[in-house]
Formats: C-alpha cells, structure tokens, sequence
C-alpha cells in the first residue's frame, strides 16, 4: 500500500473517487451509473488530447503544443466534409483526419527547427494557420457525420462508451512504446538532459519530429471523434481543450520538467476533472465562482503529493 501511494498517478485517481462519491450522494445515487458513463465518455476526448502532450511534455523544458485546439477543429471540419453523411467514407475521413495530423506535426517541428524559435511560440503561430484554414474550409456549414459513425460515437458497448474504449486501446499502445520500444527510452532520455542524450548517439532531431507528429494525430483523431459525437464540427469546439490538455499531464503526475511520462495518470486526471464540474453544477454554483473552486482543487490534488513526507531509505 505505501508503494502505491508513493506513484504520483495514484492521487488523480484518491481526487476522482472522492468527487465521484461526494457527487452520487449528494444526487441519492439516482445518476450513478449515468454519471459514470458521462465521465468515461467525457473524459475520453480529454484523454486523447493529454497523452499527446504528455509525450511532447516529456520531452523537456519549453516542449508543448498550443495547436491543439485548432488541429481538432481543422481535423474534424475537412474529415466531415469529406465523408459527406456517407458511412461508406468513414475510413477515409479517418486516414485524412491523421493525415492532417501528420501534416500539422511536421509544420510544427520545421518551424521549432529551422527557424530556431521556441516551441510555444512556433505551435502558437501554427494554430493561427491552421484555424483560418478551418475557418476557410468550413464558411460557417455544420456538415453532420455519417449515420454509422455519429452511431459508434454516442452509443456503448457492454456499458462502455465507444469513445472511452478507443480511448483504453489508444493508452496501451501509447503506455507500450513508452515502456517496451527504444523511441520510448530516446524521449525520457531527451527530457532528462538532451546533452547527454546527444552524446550517447540519439537521434535528437528525428525523436522530437516523431513526438510532436505524434501529438497532433491524436488531436487530430480527437477532433474527428469530438465533431461526430457532437454531430457536426464547429469552430470553436476545440477551445476548451488547450488548458485541458496540459491540466491533465500536470495533475496526472507527468513531470513538467521532462523526462517521465504517466500514462494512467492522464485517465485518472481526465477523469477528475469532468467530475469536479459536474460536482460544481450539481451544486449551482456560478461560472465565476466555479472557475475558481476549480482552480482550487487542481492546486490542492498537485500539492498533495509533495506534502508527503520524503523517503528517508
């Protein structure tokens, strides 16, 4: 037990029992089980969009993506009108989608790289690009997604909510290159010092191109879920998961400083987080003062961790 409690994604989860219970008795239990399927299903978007930043994150000091947001939007929009309401198009509005992620991630990294700026500024300038490329693609039209698919997305399985479920699989295969393949050893290198990451012989460059190609396809993969569950892809729909996505590294013990990656600390963040506002609205309370009980418990479930007391062995 004392083990567990010392792994830093362990707290994410203590902070999501805690507002789950705190939440079913204050309703009487009457919303549990559908509380715990809009958590799952909530949660699952901002679970994708964390675990790519995770591994930007874990790259070190000044690595983040700020093009989330609009890589979402443009993913969604150009997927969607692509596939036309057609289900026999579902597939290739899924490879054009990761295709746009692609794109997006290389644009990043050629910026970060060949112009030498720093990574928030070059992601920044990216989202202003390719917002305006969603802008210009979507001229104010909400296609609607396929039957079939806007079906998957909305509906469950054994209970499960689809998206959850692409969400568990998307976290293996990311916890899996993390632990079991060499990218994932070059990237916990980088982020622990890249000079010596540079002298041992790792491909610095190519590590870092992959990694944040490897955030914007699950932004992208995001945004093309997040427009067909909403039934149509809106221009603003990605806004809300910029601060998010960072939120759940940070809260599901990804160190900032680089060079350790959490995989279950994103679920139990994610998972965290949809439940704190929902607890707060459950109550009534106001945007304003919602905002920032929010912000509270987000400092407190941080600060936890630290305010254990230090291994002595």
């Amino acid at each position: 037990m004392t083990s567990l409690l010392k792994r830093p994604w362990i707290w994410s989860f203590v902070a999501t029992a805690v507002v789950f219970i705190t939440t079913v008795l204050f309703t009487g239990g009457a919303s549990t089980l559908g509380l715990a399927q809009a958590a799952l299903t909530f949660a699952a978007f901002s679970i994708l969009v964390g675990l790519g930043q995770m591994l930007v994150i874990t790259l070190g000091p000044g690595n983040i993506d700020l093009s989330v947001p609009a890589n979402m939007t443009l993913a969604g929009t150009v997927a969607l009108k692509v596939m036309n309401v057609d289900n026999g198009t579902i597939l290739i509005g899924l490879l054009i989608a990761i295709a746009i992620g692609v794109a997006i991630g290389i644009g990043n990294y050629a910026l970060i790289k060949l112009l030498r700026i720093p990574p928030i500024i070059a992601t920044l300038s990216m989202s202003f690009i390719i917002q305006s490329t969603a802008i210009w693609t979507n001229r104010g039209l909400r296609i609607k997604p396929p039957a079939a698919l806007a079906d998957f997305t909305t509906t469950s399985t054994l209970g499960i909510p689809n998206v959850a479920i692409v969400a568990l699989v998307l976290s293996l295969i990311v916890w899996f290159v993390l632990n079991k393949t060499v990218y994932g050893r070059w990237i916990a290198a980088i982020g622990q010092s890249i000079r010596a990451a540079r002298m041992t012989g790792i491909p610095i460059d190519g590590t870092r191109l992959v990694t944040y190609v490897l955030c914007a396809v699950l932004a992208a993969i995001c945004g093309y879920l997040l427009a067909s569950f909403s039934g149509g892809a809106a221009l603003n729909m990605g806004s809300e998961y910029l601060l998010m996505s960072i939120a759940v590294v940070v809260i599901g013990g990804t160190a900032v400083a680089g060079g350790n990656s959490n995989v279950p600390g994103i679920w139990g963040a994610s998972l965290f987080m949809f439940l704190v506002v929902s607890m707060l609205n459950t109550y009534g309370f106001g945007a304003g003062i919602r905002l920032i009980l929010t912000g509270l418990i987000i400092i407190a479930v941080i600060m936890l961790p630290s305010a254990r007391p230090l291994d002595k062995r």
